[in-house]
């Protein structure tokens, strides 16, 4: 039988996220295990009058292609995932990891490769989202990788993914609605402002969000969303922050990762495991050591640190800020092949304050 929670999901993905209008083109990415939702967004997407697709990635043949491709293999763009983020209307990422450590042998240079080659297309979505011409959103399927991963049981994950994208109310878009508009009095305090400083445990960092524009996650980007976000300026980051939990990107976690930065660029970077995928990572080029995205986390049903960025961003009382490429529609204009977001726990002894008065203080929003 169905789980009610993955019809009511679908509904919502399609319906609110999505906005899905008639004769708009869906592409659906994600693994074999996300056929149970991947079945439902389907049948509703059809429902809207659209023309939903399916690609399905695996694991294991990524780790094939990683280890046995060429360069030139590794730079190969199929032509489906371009004509996707160049033409398509609308986008879904389900992701469903069978193992989330399926790439933890795979040579750091190798990725880098394959992340570079990805830099343009990258651009064209982040082009097109501040355009209006993509809708796109990133959700997960459930699955005993993620499940041990947060050291939960599989059924324990599941309440625990359904509460955080407000699955179990009784109207989970009014529930999306609600947050959209505390998280909207937020981002209008934050317009005209200039410098922002974050103090923590081992943090000290200084930047400018001057002329910038604050984005309201409010469930159309992610599912779980609760975020609010923008780009900070390119040359402005001076300090050093320290993140206690574990930063993951492309199938690798790097541990108790500590940057420094000077005039908005990265001058020091240490972690106390994977080093070596962490500069190669910043060596991607350039922008790979600015910021391109600052956050402040804001799920209200996301406490606990599950090892999955997708919903450790979105933890009330943390930050995140993402080394490389910025969104446009923030203003922001730092390029990369490189989006990679880590996240500071700010509720113990943190504090952040904007043009010097206090906007939140142990996690908590004082303004």
């Amino acid at each position: 039988m169905t789980d009610t929670r993955l019809q009511r999901m679908a509904q919502v993905l399609i319906h609110y996220s999505l906005g899905m209008k008639k004769g708009e083109r869906l592409a659906i990415t994600t693994g074999p295990q996300a056929v149970p939702l991947v079945r439902e967004t389907v049948r509703e997407a059809l429902r809207a009058g659209s023309f939903p697709e399916t690609f399905f990635r695996i694991a294991d043949i990524q780790e094939v292609v990683f280890k046995e491709a060429s360069d030139e293999q590794l730079q190969y763009i199929p032509p489906y995932m371009r004509f996707i983020v160049e033409e398509y209307e609308t986008m879904l990422q389900i992701m469903a990891a069978e193992n989330t450590k399926a790439l933890s042998g795979v040579n750091p240079e190798r990725q880098a490769i394959a992340q570079q080659a990805g830099a343009d297309l990258m651009q064209t979505n982040m082009r097109r989202t501040a355009d209006g011409s993509l809708r796109w959103c990133a959700a997960l399927f459930p699955t005993n990788a993620y499940a041990q991963d947060a050291g939960m049981s599989l059924s324990d994950f599941e309440d625990f993914v359904y509460h955080a994208c407000f699955m179990d109310e009784d109207d989970p878009v009014a529930r999306w609605q609600e947050l959209s508009r505390q998280q909207e009095r937020l981002v209008q305090w934050l317009n005209g402002k200039h410098t922002v400083r974050i103090l923590g445990p081992d943090t000290d960092l200084t930047l400018s969000i001057a002329g910038r524009v604050f984005i309201n996650g409010d469930g159309h980007y992610n599912f779980p969303d609760g975020e609010f976000f923008t780009g900070p300026v390119e040359d402005s980051a001076n300090g050093y922050i320290r993140y206690t939990f574990p930063a993951s990107f492309g199938g690798r976690a790097v541990e108790d990762v500590r940057l420094r930065f000077e005039d908005g660029v990265v001058v020091e970077a240490r972690a106390a495991r994977s080093q070596d995928y962490l500069d190669q990572m910043l060596s991607l080029d350039e922008g790979a050591k600015r910021l391109g995205e600052f956050a402040f986390g804001n799920n209200p049903n996301v406490t606990s640190f599950i090892k999955n960025t997708l919903f450790d961003e979105k933890i009330g009382g943390t930050i995140h800020l993402a080394l490389g490429a910025s969104y446009p529609m923030t203003g922001a204009v730092n390029q990369s092949a490189l989006h990679w977001d880590m996240v500071c726990d700010l509720r113990q002894g943190g504090e952040i304050r904007v043009d010097g008065e206090l906007f939140s203080k142990d996690g908590v929003f004082v303004v």
